[in-house]
């Protein structure tokens, strides 16, 4: 995974992630390569963990687009980031239901546990935490859903909290 120092640092895509965006862009019309772009930023985020400057050009001049165009694709979804995460990203539904159940608390909690900001990472690397919008799950809040499978846990007490954590954390030291 990139860390914030390599953020200007050269990518190379290996010959298997170029095989990737070939098999996106044969779906689409000659000069349409474009309408890859959504599924192929997956598949850099999943490779690097992140989407650098380096990265995101490189998608550019394989999609023969402008950079900007990817920027601005990048930076409009949240489901990319645009700075390095933890290996775990805890996403908190921070919308009225999940607040009104206590999101808040289980934010605050979050924060004083992992002993981070909102959107910075742990030391060891492991976890990074954000509020997000809704996660359509309005009955079970406090929500929160791990990337980046995407796991969603429901019902959130601190007690919940901090097995889960503790979970990743022998998971991740396995």
């Amino acid at each position: 995974m990139l860390r914030v120092e390599d953020a200007q640092v050269p990518v190379e895509f290996s010959p298997e992630l170029i095989a990737k965006f070939d098999d996106v862009v044969s779906r689409y019309p000659e000069g349409k390569q474009k309408s890859g772009l959504l599924p192929i930023l997956h598949f850099v985020q999943a490779e690097f963990g992140w989407l650098s400057v380096p990265a995101m050009d490189k998608v550019a001049a394989y999609l023969k687009i402008l950079p900007i165009e990817v920027y601005e694709v990048a930076s409009f979804y949240t489901m990319y980031f645009l700075r390095p995460q933890g290996k775990y990203v805890l996403e908190v539904c921070r919308t009225s239901g999940c607040c009104l159940v206590g999101a808040e608390k289980i934010m605050d909690h979050i924060e004083q546990k992992l002993g981070v900001k909102e959107g910075e990472v742990t030391p060891d690397g492991l976890f990074s935490w954000r509020g997000v919008e809704c996660l359509a799950a309005c009955g079970f809040g406090p929500v929160l859903q791990i990337g980046p499978e995407y796991t969603f846990y429901e019902n959130l007490t601190n007690e919940s909290v901090d097995k889960l954590i503790g979970e990743l954390t022998a998971k991740a030291k396995n």
